[in-house]
């Protein structure tokens, strides 16, 4: 064999269920495409493993390899690497493409194939890496290049019925986490035993709601001591104690699809401190539930929330913001920025966006009630309100374990 494609069709079986109807994917690239109209763009050159997973339905996995989707006016394909035999093509809505290792670059040549040259085209400022625009830019040779990170965000921002649906879904697993978590609960239990008490119990629920699917990346973070006074702290073999401040966070993923709990605990009665702590921040999560509307604008909910806080001289001790949106997100890929409620967000809820309210307080180890509270629903938008998907309960009267 002498001459070796730089890339091929490899269409090898039938395409598989996504998560998906395909009218759900043409609404989404219809959108897309009126962005590229609206920009006087011919293409987009999507890297990022949440925009592809967002108007295609495949997740890919780089392993050090790029992917791509490329969106045209008449087309949607998918470039991925050989490596993955036909399950791009199988678990993709449109066509798709596979490049070789054979020489180095067959990516872009592969996307250059698609997308054509000397055209407009639009790209993600916030995914694509120096190295890799070069090497757009010279394989591509377009005549304009605009970032489309920006509005395929604000797109995703507003969930359809569909994607509602699973998140739904994706909030009742996680409550079920969460109750084999507490079960697990024990003095001198490890947080890795019950990290996997809660991640096994999501799987199998996950599987058995969504047969068709392909199982990745859920995780539980079981945070205990000291080791709670981060958000995103990983699980360790440290056992638990009698007095224990803990922090229970389930997070399934179904296809792709962040949903998440998050609550405290105390194995055993808290201090008197703990407590007047935890119904605080337990207190700022009810206010800002309460805030959770249409027309409410993101930096306003902040300022509320911080005003209840500062007035208990307690604001020194937030961590981070009070919520933010979900869809196709994980520890690994994915943010809608534009949908956090921080100072520095102005966007306006509406019917059809789902976002957290995660208030937490740090307190330092060596003052009375050290450790870290949070609080963690979904809640989603709707025409007159929101409606909070999470089941768990919250606060002192349900968390102390025994």
């Amino acid at each position: 064999m002498t001459e070796r494609s730089q890339f091929l069709t490899f269409h090898n079986g039938a395409k598989a269920p996504l998560p998906f109807g395909a009218e759900e994917y043409e609404a989404r690239l219809a959108g897309l495409r009126r962005i590229l109209a609206e920009a006087g763009l011919d293409a987009a050159v999507l890297t990022s493993m949440h925009n592809i997973a967002y108007y295609s339905g495949f997740l890919y996995c780089a392993f050090g390899r790029p992917y791509g989707l490329v969106v045209t006016p008449e087309t949607s394909v998918t470039i991925s690497a050989g490596i993955d035999g036909g399950q791009p093509w199988r678990r993709c809505h449109g066509d798709n493409l596979t490049y070789t290792d054979w020489a180095r670059d067959n990516f872009w040549r592969a996307v250059r194939h698609v997308a054509g040259e000397g055209r407009a085209v639009g790209m993600e400022e916030d995914h694509l890496t120096l190295a890799e625009a070069e090497k757009l830019r010279a394989f591509l040779a377009p005549r304009e290049l605009r970032d489309v990170a920006r509005p395929a965000m604000r797109q995703r921002m507003v969930k359809s019925p569909a994607e509602i649906a699973l998140i739904r879904e994706g909030a009742r697993i996680a409550d079920l986490g969460g109750w084999a978590i507490r079960e697990a609960i024990a003095e001198g239990a490890r947080e890795i035993d019950v990290a996997m008490a809660g991640r096994d119990a999501m799987e199998r629920a996950i599987a058995d709601a969504f047969p068709e699917g392909e199982y990745r990346d859920s995780w539980v973070w079981f945070q205990s001591g000291l080791n709670t006074d981060g958000a995103h702290n990983p699980v360790t073999a440290r056992r638990l104690a009698a007095g224990d401040l803990l922090s229970l966070n389930t997070f399934p993923m179904i296809s792709g699809y962040y949903t998440a709990l998050e609550r405290t605990l105390t194995l055993g009665a808290p201090d008197a401190a703990t407590r007047a702590i935890w119904e605080a921040n337990v207190a700022a999560h009810e206010l800002g539930l309460s805030l959770i509307r249409p027309g409410a604008r993101c930096d306003e909910i902040t300022a509320r929330i911080n005003a209840f806080f500062a007035e208990r001289d307690l604001l020194q001790y937030r961590s981070f913001g009070y919520g933010h949106s979900f869809g196709i997100l994980s520890h690994y890929y994915g943010r809608e920025a534009g949908l956090e409620l921080r100072e520095d967000v102005e966007t306006v809820l509406e019917p059809g966006m789902v976002v957290s309210m995660e208030p937490m307080l740090t307190i330092p180890e060596g003052r009375p009630g050290a450790g870290g509270y949070r609080e963690h629903d979904i809640l989603v938008v709707t025409e007159d309100g929101a409606e909070n998907i999470t089941g768990f309960p919250y606060g002192p009267d349900h968390n102390v374990i025994a």
